[in-house]
Parts: C-alpha cells; structure tokens; sequence
C-alpha cells in the first residue's frame, strides 16, 4: 500500500436511514480504496493511471464479502465491477459529483434498488 499515490483513501459507507432499516445499518455498507481530489471528490486521472488498485469490498450481514473494482464508463459515470460481464455491476449515482466527506451521501444502484449510504469516515490507507 505505500506504493499507492497520496491521494488515495480508504473510504467506508454504510446503509442510511431507508425502510426496512429506520436507523440505518452500519453492518451493511462498502469500502472503497479510491483517489480524491483536493474537493474530495473521486479523481479521474489518478484511477485511470492507477485503476487495478482502485477496489470496492462490499459488506452486508449473512452474506460473503465482495471484493470487486471501481471503474468509470465512457462518458464519466463510475460503477462498481465484481466479475466479468455487467450482470452484477453496481452503478453509482453521480458519484463523479459527489464529496466523500464524512457525514454525506451517496447513492448506489444494486440490481434493482437504489440505496443511500453514507460516507462514514475517510483515511489515508
């Protein structure tokens, strides 16, 4: 890891306030190892020289990690790639927009539902 750019961090979401989970769930979430610019906002010329460490782990209670990649399509949008084929991409929603801050949101697409996390904290790897 003391390879990795300085601009890179450890990022941890977990699931907000949605029904089915009144009080959010910390136990439910991602981290993310991803570049932030100076906005800490996700860097797309650091991921693109850099874009094999750039991994998402998934976490979710009863269930086996997973362990995939963060990418960016054509055109900007950003999108979580566990295998090949995009059967079982997450895409997120703006997340080239969004500040990975502790205390904001953020919005990811998982199958059919769209869910909000929270950026609980961001460090240095």
């Amino acid at each position: 890891m003391s390879t990795l750019p300085r601009s890179f961090r450890h990022v941890r979401l977990v699931l907000a306030r949605e029904k089915g989970a009144p009080q959010g769930d910390s136990h439910n979430g991602y981290d993310l190892l991803a570049p932030l610019d100076e906005e800490n906002r996700l860097d797309p010329a650091e991921w693109k020289a850099n874009r094999a460490a750039c991994r998402v782990r998934r976490f979710q209670p009863g269930q086996a990690d997973m362990i995939g990649l963060l990418r960016r399509k054509p055109g900007g949008s950003w999108f979580i790639d566990y295998k090949d084929g995009d059967d079982d991409d997450e895409a997120g929603y703006r997340l080239g927009e969004e500040r990975f801050v502790a205390g904001e949101y953020v919005s990811i697409h998982d199958g059919d539902q769209m869910h909000t996390y929270q950026v609980l904290s961001v460090n240095r790897p």
